[in-house]
């Protein structure tokens, strides 16, 4: 009886260290690693670790993120050339062979923009519809890149115009110059179709303009759009990048870079982005989310990111104020995927954000009739 009960004990706690991946001959090694200190304000050091790809993903994914991690390591693949970044070439030619669409360049209130529609022609219940795309960029560049490929498939699979705004910016432009331009074309775009049938979205820093120019319309007497998209993006920012333990944590994961150090050099900046020099990280025309009463007045939102995105932590807490304040949020959050994922029209997680977006806004968009 008592040998029977030992040979049970060991085959449990065999299986339970399989469940955790820990043979029994590797439990002296876990005892013995690092430990991870924790300081009295709750500051956690954490020692080397080894974190593998989701199991999660999708098989394109892996591979996907394997891909992006390599590539973020080598300087070479971030220049752009002729406002692409190379790493982003064959996510755009894979685009513009996927994707029927027409592109003209022309202006509107006297901004630059890229207008945007599907070859098939837009569908009937879209013809008094229009979305407007902010593109990423960190408000230095990207254009025309990040625009194509947050604008090429949302117009082909949602059979709508879309309007990309070149909007202003470093090192040539401060704030409020892109808030300004996004006003202008909005404004040129309110003299066809009513606000409730216009949305506006953007990935990135375009997410971060999307909320602030809403804000901006709103100390300048413009009409609400009917929706709005804050992708890759939050409703904050911080010295590192959106806020949050996700400056830290998503740094490595999902950039393959070192995470910043703590307590920073300069503990008083707001934003390291040239763009915002002398800005006030209180001004809710610059983080909208330091303002309850800028943020209840948001149209429908629809926030998109993902669990390794360093924009993820900002995301969720944007989320939570809208819905604190009564406003209609969406949120979804990709699992194991990083900052601006869906530029990959091949990975199957990319073809689901892209049907959440055209749905969202034919959900709450204005006037569906032709």
């Amino acid at each position: 009886m008592y040998n029977r009960f030992l040979t049970q004990a060991r085959d449990v706690l065999i299986a339970a260290l399989a469940m955790f991946s820990i043979a029994p001959g590797q439990v002296l090694m876990a005892q013995a690693a690092p430990p991870v200190v924790v300081d009295g304000d709750g500051t956690v050091h954490v020692p080397a670790m080894t974190v593998p790809v989701s199991g999660m993903l999708s098989p394109a994914a892996k591979a996907y993120v394997a891909d992006h991690l390599r590539q973020m390591q080598q300087p070479a693949m971030l220049v752009q050339n002729n406002g692409v970044p190379v790493f982003m070439e064959p996510y755009l030619q894979r685009q513009n062979a996927l994707f029927a669409h027409r592109r003209v360049a022309t202006t509107l209130g006297g901004v630059p923009v890229y207008d945007y529609a599907p070859q098939s022609g837009i569908a009937k219940q879209n013809r008094q519809r229009v979305l407007i795309n902010l593109h990423g960029g960190g408000f230095s560049g990207c254009f025309p890149g990040c625009a194509e490929l947050e604008s090429i498939p949302i117009a082909t699979l949602g059979r709508i115009r879309v309007v990309s705004v070149d909007y202003r910016e470093a090192p040539g432009h401060r704030f409020p110059a892109a808030s300004e331009d996004v006003a202008k074309v909005y404004q040129a775009l309110l003299r066809r179709y009513p606000a409730r049938n216009i949305g506006i979205y953007g990935c990135s820093a375009g997410g971060m303009l999307t909320g602030m120019a809403t804000a901006w319309f709103q100390a300048h007497g413009l009409p609400r759009p009917g929706a709005i998209g804050i992708f890759c993006a939050g409703l904050t920012m911080s010295g590192f990048g959106f806020g949050g333990d996700a400056d830290f944590v998503a740094a490595p994961l999902g950039e393959g870079r070192a995470a910043p150090a703590w307590p920073p050099a300069d503990p008083g900046t707001a934003s390291k982005l040239a763009y915002f020099a002398g800005t006030d990280p209180n001004d809710p025309l610059v983080s909208p989310g330091s303002s309850d009463a800028v943020v209840r007045r948001f149209p429908p939102t629809l926030i998109i990111t993902a669990s390794r995105g360093f924009e993820v932590s900002s995301a969720i807490h944007a989320h939570t104020q809208l819905v604190r304040l009564g406003v209609e949020s969406d949120l979804h959050v990709w699992e194991g995927l990083f900052h601006g994922f869906f530029y990959n029209a091949d990975v199957p997680e990319s073809r689901q954000a892209y049907d959440v977006i055209v749905r969202f806004f034919d959900r709450h968009l204005g006037h569906r009739g032709g």
